[in-house]
């Protein structure tokens, strides 16, 4: 019995990225890991330091963002569209599930603008170039129209 619903969204999965100050906290955690690596002079140069933050930054997108947004299927909150989100991944219920929203723009930017820093400050290394675009792909191909709805070897296919 669904009497009154605590929040004012139907279903608070489709709103959450476009919460107040959730891309400025992305941002200063990222500037954070770089900080961090930067801060281990002996060990590591600037171009490795760049491309270590961007593989860490998609690789923990890769794994722990993979989990969260394209595995978690249904909401975690008592509502009253639990039915029709029954289905769907959280990347899938995000913007009610519209293309090209403000924040799947920036879910996609954020990783093509941390994938041009490196690149740059490496200097178009091959290997290290090499590893930033293969690095981005994993990231960036999931993300697209073309694969919303697709479940990749019936993985989350029920």
């Amino acid at each position: 019995m669904n009497v009154e619903v605590a929040h004012s969204e139907l279903n608070p999965n489709t709103r959450v990225m476009n919460s107040r100050g959730i891309w400025l906290a992305y941002a200063i955690l990222v500037g954070l890991l770089h900080m961090v690596l930067l801060s281990i002079p002996f060990f590591f140069s600037i171009p490795v330091v760049w491309t270590l933050t961007n593989v860490i930054h998609n690789l923990y997108k890769a794994q722990a963002m993979y989990i969260f947004l394209h595995t978690v299927k249904r909401t975690p909150f008592e509502t009253s569209v639990q039915g029709k989100a029954w289905l769907f991944i959280h990347w899938e219920q995000m913007d009610y599930g519209l293309q090209f929203t403000s924040s799947r723009k920036f879910l996609s930017i954020s990783p093509i603008v941390l994938y041009l820093l490196a690149s740059f400050y490496t200097k178009y290394d091959a290997a290290r170039f090499l590893i930033n675009t293969a690095s981005l792909l994993s990231i960036l191909l999931p993300k697209l129209p073309q694969f919303h709805g697709v479940h990749l070897f019936g993985i989350n296919k029920y």
